[in-house]
């Protein structure tokens, strides 16, 4: 007597009955692997980034503090020991020449790289949500005049934008203008999707029921409007992330972004290259930092997408 494999896929987590759509959601993404890890790796560095302080101080060492004693002054400045100078007094070794730690130059660099990145996306997100609800909703003239300006912002070079910008500014705020020049060039993005969005829910059912009801236009637009288009906005956020944070990184990377000795993972990597042959754990602790952040949030992303915007097409 033959048998046949079992090839049942597992069951979904049960989810009780009359549930909505974003209790559904959750229970979708509470099944999925990638999810859980994804959001172990994203809630460590967020961790990271906000007690980098701490962190610090329990390591012993400042980011801006140099150790001469663990740098072999005869051999160019190449930290003492293996691995770059990993040893219970630098858990992550040292840098090259100057001896600063590299454990609380990492996470003091988890700061202002998430800081920069999370405020821009902060700010493509509101921007971008609301000239495309205004658009999408108002139509005519408004959509007009906003789709027109959406198209201008996009046809910037933005790179070289940045580039340019970053590299005349002097005495200014480098965190603060990279947030704001980031954040300028991203929004048009959001502001598509969502745009889009409203123009299929503004003839709905309940909206044309809530306009005939005398509920103004900023009623609807917050209490009927805004919640729909708030999954692709909630999926297409957690993929614009990880793209600030590259884009912060290219920035740093070229010179024009986060100067010395305010760390950044971006200016560690750029640093490093001229080390990668004598010390190449200079190279890959903040480069692991970075690639196992951008994916984390894409994974993140790419999870969201397929859960909460049915446009997608996936499952």
């Amino acid at each position: 007597m033959t048998t046949t494999a079992n090839t049942t896929p597992p069951a979904p987590a049960a989810v009780p009955a009359g549930s909505g759509p974003w209790q559904l959601a959750r229970a979708e993404l509470r099944r999925r692997t990638a999810v859980k890890v994804s959001l172990a790796v994203v809630a460590l560095f967020l961790l990271m980034a906000a007690g980098a302080p701490l962190l610090s101080s329990l390591a012993g060492w400042s980011p801006e503090e140099f150790d001469k004693t663990a740098v072999d002054p005869y051999l160019g400045g190449r930290p003492l020991g293996p691995l770059g100078g990993i040893s219970a007094d630098h858990w992550l070794g040292v840098e090259p020449v100057t001896g600063r730690d590299l454990f609380a130059r990492v996470v003091h660099g988890a700061q202002v790289s998430l800081l920069i990145a999370l405020t821009a996306t902060a700010i493509v997100v509101l921007a971008g949500t609301a000239a495309g609800i205004t658009a999408g909703y108002f139509g005519g003239r408004t959509d007009a005049v906003l789709s027109r300006l959406m198209d201008l912002t996009m046809s910037f070079p933005s790179l070289i934008f940045m580039i340019a910008m970053m590299s005349v500014a002097k005495d200014v705020n480098r965190i603060l203008l990279m947030t704001a020049v980031i954040g300028l060039f991203g929004w048009p993005g959001v502001a598509r999707v969502v745009r889009g969005q409203t123009l299929s829910l503004r003839h709905r059912e309940y909206v044309d029921a809530a306009r005939v009801g005398g509920s103004g236009p900023w009623r609807i637009l917050t209490r009927d409007i805004l919640p729909g288009v708030a999954g692709p906005v909630i999926a297409y956020t957690t993929l614009i992330v990880p793209g600030m944070i590259a884009t912060e990184a290219a920035l740093s990377y070229l010179g024009v972004g986060v100067r010395p000795p305010t760390p950044s993972w971006g200016q560690m990597i750029a640093e490093s290259v001229a080390f990668y042959d004598t010390d190449p754990m200079y190279f890959v602790i903040p480069s692991t930092c970075l690639f196992l952040t951008v994916l984390a949030f894409t994974l993140l992303g790419d999870a969201l997408r397929d859960v909460l915007d049915p446009r997608s097409g996936r499952t």
